[in-house]
């Protein structure tokens, strides 16, 4: 898939919007219309390696599981997301997060995704399922979310948790 570009302005400093957007965690609450069952990869949620797993809504796609992992972060500016998507995980993709601030100090956040199939059936099968379409609507909406989210200074969901419970404290069980 072709990049798709997006981009908002929110009314708050560019490095609240970089704090939240680093910590992949919160990354459900704004994207849970269109990507659904976050798992955390591993129990740091915040920084470079952070990373979560998920399911895309889609009434066609039976591979629609996806990850992503926060690879490159250049505080407050940048934020650079690599993962798998697919059927086998062949699908490389790759988000990037761009943060400008603004004469009156608010943030103009870019958003950038694309997809690189490994094989032919794979981008038949982007094709064929418009997902460059609907990467563009859904993305365009989270950018909405995440600006009311912010602006409003109120959590919407519940945050994302390690999949199988608490790792911490270690339960002191012996093999």
């Amino acid at each position: 898939m072709d990049p798709v570009t997006l981009s908002t302005t929110i009314a708050r400093p560019r490095e609240e919007v970089f704090e939240y957007l680093a910590d992949v965690a919160n990354h459900a609450e704004f994207t849970d219309h269109c990507m659904v069952d976050w798992h955390l990869t591993r129990e740091d949620s915040y920084g470079a390696g952070a990373g979560g797993r998920f399911r895309t809504k889609s009434r066609v796609d039976r591979f629609s599981y996806g990850d992503i992992t926060l690879t490159e972060l250049n505080a407050p500016s940048r934020i650079l997301a690599t993962g798998r998507a697919g059927r086998f995980n062949r699908i490389r993709t790759r988000s990037e997060w761009t943060l400008e601030s603004d004469d009156q100090g608010r943030t103009v956040v870019r958003f950038e995704t694309q997809s690189t199939p490994a094989t032919f059936a794979d981008r038949q099968m982007e094709n064929l399922l418009g997902v460059r379409r609907s990467a563009t609507r859904c993305h365009r909406r989270a950018l909405d979310r995440l600006r009311h989210i912010l602006e409003a200074g109120e959590q919407r969901g519940t945050r994302t948790t390690v999949s199988g419970g608490a790792r911490k404290p270690a339960s002191g069980f012996r093999l």
